[in-house]
C-alpha cells in the first residue's frame, strides 16, 4: 500500500513485564536514563512519600521521547520509512528527532494557529 495508518491501538498489546522489559532494552541506545529525585517537603505535605522522575532532562526535553521512539522503532521493524505526526509540541519535536535517530523520514504538520516561535 502507498499509505499505511499505524494507531496507538494496533501497536499496543497487552502490557507485561517481558514486554516493559524488551521497550527499555530498545530504548536504551537512544534515550537517557532520567533520576529520580524525592522531596522532603513535598511527602511531608502529602503525607506520602513521593517520586519524581525528571523527564525535563531527556534528549528532547520531555518524556514524549520514549513513546515516540518506541514507536518509530516498532514503525521500522514493519518496514516503514516515514512517520508522520500532527503537533505543535513535544510530541512533533519527539518524533523528528526519533526519525532522525533511527534513518527514517519524519514528517510534523504543525497547525496554522501554532505560535510563532513553535513554527520557527
Amino acid at each position: 500500500p502507498i499509505l499505511r495508518v499505524i494507531t496507538a491501538a494496533m501497536v499496543s498489546k497487552q502490557v507485561d513485564l517481558a514486554g516493559i522489559q524488551q521497550a527499555a532494552k530498545d530504548l536504551a541506545p537512544y534515550i537517557h536514563e532520567t533520576p529520580i529525585l524525592t522531596s522532603q517537603f513535598f511527602d511531608q505535605l502529602s503525607g506520602r512519600h513521593l517520586l519524581f522522575k525528571c523527564e525535563a532532562f531527556q534528549k528532547t526535553g520531555s518524556f514524549k521521547s520514549r513513546g515516540l521512539t518506541n514507536a518509530a522503532l516498532a514503525a521500522q521493524r514493519e518496514g516503514i520509512k516515514v512517520v508522520t505526526t500532527h503537533s505543535s509540541g513535544n510530541a512533533g519535536q519527539a518524533l523528528a528527532w526519533a526519525g532522525q535517530q533511527l534513518g527514517l523520514t519524519a514528517t510534523i504538520v504543525v497547525p496554522r494557529t501554532a505560535p510563532a516561535i513553535k513554527k520557527a
